[in-house]
């Protein structure tokens, strides 16, 4: 090797190791002398994971209209932890500065950041999901606020307008069905730490869930899958680029028996007799009714589907979108406002009254009394030191079973629940004393719920020997301290006859309960769905709202099938016996004067009405009818008689349903189409239209 050959190879290894050194200075000023300053900058730009709410599924009608849908809302979400990069005064100005342009208050804005676990939190207001996931402060903001804090992002660190998906009421025909519905609450801190701690992935920091109705009821078919969408955000937490993308699954949708047409029109008629009763004057108190409340109840006797059911008052469904105010909460519980949030249909428990009158005669004719059995339709019955008067003293003389029932005769009544009375032991103190009338209303589902596919139903009462000796109980300490004071009116003198030996079940109690008076109490689904069973034949079914679970595609998920609750031991010769003498009641009994001109040669209704007393209270108007097809319960709560107050509207009911105009019927015009309940489902097309089932083409709008 020559001397130049050398020279250049020293230079290459020199300039090797200078660029080596180069190499190695560079990587010692980044990670030791700057390490801090890079470290940091890197952390700037991070990664967030965002949680996209799906869109939660249909409810619509047996003919496809939806009840509840969804709309676009947009909502403002603050991220925790790009404010905590910022100093307490910037993130006061920051939180004001959304406060300013979504209309909330500042305080309400700074308490919605708030983790619950933090000192100082409002429960129901403060944050109860990840601290890392964005936190919603303002819903329903309009698409202006949104662009705004968009556009001046460098204004709002950590803040971003999102649009997601809220419930929509389309109010097909101008139905309010709020009670069947149900309404939507954010997901509490606990059922989201069991929710993660059971992998479940249909429920997120951000999820609402159904807490009443049919929300609460099918929630888990209704919810969807939540997406979750992962983005890069700069220290000022404005999203610079998108890195993945999980889109959420839509909930599925649920079909019900509802039939909006009829629904609207049991609300309609609901609400306007209760109106015009609280016109109307009450002899009897001095003063007009009050009409605090009623309930109205549609079904089919053949499958105990819910074709129409309302309750009164009720209350805007919207009031639970983006969240609801402490006085919207407030009057929805509210006594001088007659409780809105409560359906009166499951929930609220009545004296049936006179409605009650089948189910005693069914007992009767069943254990030991005929048909040909005539029994003295007096004005009035004295039992023990007590007189028991027939309604407006009207007496009839002697009758049979379908006469008492066609003009509810009190006193038939009472005579037959005084013999049973006497003849099971009378006053001998046995609480398991056999009961034949007590049993028979038992096997017509009084006394217990349902099962109904709405969550919260009252179980009603049987007000026999048991619940008496468990009322005396749980209630003597109270009456025996009322009954050693002085005092000469109702409560002190029923003080005294209670403390000793209220339990025992006496003459009064046996033929109150006789007639559907006394403590005997339930609801007026409990009486729809009994008087189903006269209708069909003895077959108690558990009501049903909910008809099937549709995917989002369209694909049938699930049927939900009818469900048999029981068989009432009831001879069929006296159930065909109690029918027929119910079919006259509309053209000789109580409510014939309701239906003059109606065809009930084609439309052959039963029926029964109610006046049921209630001390200290104005009478309770019911009315019961049904048909091989349909039962139509109506009740008007302190509304006065069964067919003066309820029966135009069950009559205006049962027109919709057949088509009716004046005495002709035309089921052209019926509100289901034929006149009957729909047999199948509504046609969900892949463009997401849905038509109404095959053989029942009806229009999908409103009117």
């Amino acid at each position: 090797m020559n001397d130049r050959s050398r020279i250049r190879l020293v230079v290459v290894k020199v300039l090797v190791i200078s660029l080596f050194a180069t190499l190695f200075a560079r990587l010692w000023y980044v990670q030791v002398a700057n390490g801090a300053r890079y470290q940091a900058a890197a952390t700037d730009n991070s990664v967030r994971d965002i949680i996209q709410s799906p869109a939660r599924g249909l409810i619509v009608d047996d003919m496809g209209r939806p009840l509840v849908a969804n709309r676009a809302s947009w909502v403002v979400t603050v991220d925790r932890s790009v404010l905590a990069k910022l100093s307490d005064q910037q993130t006061s100005a920051v939180l004001q500065r959304v406060a300013a342009v979504t209309g909330e208050s500042a305080a309400d804005v700074e308490a919605r950041t708030k983790l619950c676990s933090e000192p100082g939190a409002h429960p129901g207001t403060c944050w109860n999901g990840s601290p890392y996931q964005p936190v919603t402060v303002a819903e329903d903001v309009p698409q202006t606020v949104a662009l705004a804090i968009k556009e001046q992002a460098e204004d709002f660190p950590g803040v971003l307008a999102q649009a997601r998906k809220v419930r929509a009421y389309p109010t097909p025909y101008g139905v309010n069905a709020a009670h069947l519905l149900g309404y939507l609450s954010p997901i509490t801190a606990q059922e989201l730490k069991h929710a993660q701690a059971d992998h479940e992935r249909t429920l997120s920091p951000i999820s609402l869930v159904g807490r009443s109705g049919l929300e609460r009821q099918y929630d888990t078919y209704l919810r969807g899958v939540p997406g979750e969408q992962q983005v890069a955000v700069d220290s000022m937490g404005r999203v610079i680029d998108d890195l993945s993308n999980r889109s959420p699954r839509p909930g599925d949708t649920l079909v019900t028996s509802i039939d909006a047409r009829v629904q609207a029109v049991a609300e309609q008629q609901l609400r306007e007799t209760i109106l015009t009763a609280r016109k109307t004057y009450d002899p009897v108190s001095s003063r007009d009714f009050l009409a605090d409340s009623g309930s109205v109840v549609v079904l089919d006797p053949n499958n105990g589907r819910i074709i129409a059911m309302a309750s009164y008052p009720t209350y805007n469904p919207n009031v639970w979108v983006g969240g609801i105010t402490s006085d919207q909460l407030a009057r929805l519980y509210s006594d001088r406002a007659d409780t809105p949030l409560l359906d009166r249909a499951t929930q609220g428990q009545f004296a049936p009254g006179s409605t009650f009158k089948p189910f005693t005669a069914a007992g009767a004719l069943t254990h030991g009394y005929s048909t040909s059995d005539k029994l003295d339709c007096s004005s009035s019955l004295t039992v023990g030191d007590r007189v028991f008067n027939n309604y407006e003293s009207a007496a009839y003389g002697y009758i049979t079973f379908a006469q008492a029932l066609q003009l509810s005769c009190d006193t038939f009544f009472y005579r037959i629940g005084y013999a049973k009375w006497l003849a099971e032991g009378a006053d001998s103190g046995d609480v398991g004393a056999r009961d034949v009338l007590v049993a028979n209303a038992k096997h017509f589902g009084f006394g217990r719920g349902t099962g109904i596919d709405i969550p919260g139903e009252a179980t009603g009462r049987i007000a026999d020997r048991r619940w008496k000796l468990q009322y005396w109980r749980a209630n003597r300490g109270y009456y025996c301290k009322i009954a050693k004071r002085s005092g000469s009116d109702y409560l002190h003198e029923f003080a005294r006859e209670f403390c000793p030996d209220g339990w025992r079940y006496r003459a009064g109690d046996a033929v109150n309960f006789a007639i559907g008076q006394g403590d005997t109490v339930l609801t007026p689904l409990q009486l729809a769905t009994a008087y189903g069973a006269l209708a069909n034949g003895g077959t108690l079914w558990r009501p049903r709202v909910g008809k099937a679970i549709v995917a989002p595609n369209g694909h049938l998920v699930k049927r939900i099938k009818p469900v048999r609750s029981g068989r009432v031991p009831i001879p069929k010769r006296v159930l065909s016996y109690i029918d027929q003498a119910l079919k006259g009641t509309p053209k000789v009994g109580t409510i014939a004067w309701r239906f003059e001109g109606f065809p009930l040669d084609r439309v052959q209704i039963r029926a029964k009405t109610g006046t049921a007393e209630v001390y200290g209270k104005q009478t309770t108007s019911w009315v019961a009818t049904y048909d091989h097809d349909y039962v139509v319960v109506m009740m008007v709560s302190q509304g006065g008689t069964g067919s003066g107050t309820s029966g135009p509207a069950v009559r205006k009911i049962w027109e919709t349903l057949y088509g009716i105009h004046g005495s002709n019927v035309d089921l052209s015009r019926a509100a289901l189409p034929g006149g009957k309940p729909p047999t199948g489902l509504p046609e969900f097309a892949p463009d997401g239209q849905i038509k109404p089932p095959k053989g029942d083409q009806r229009g999908s709008g409103g009117g």
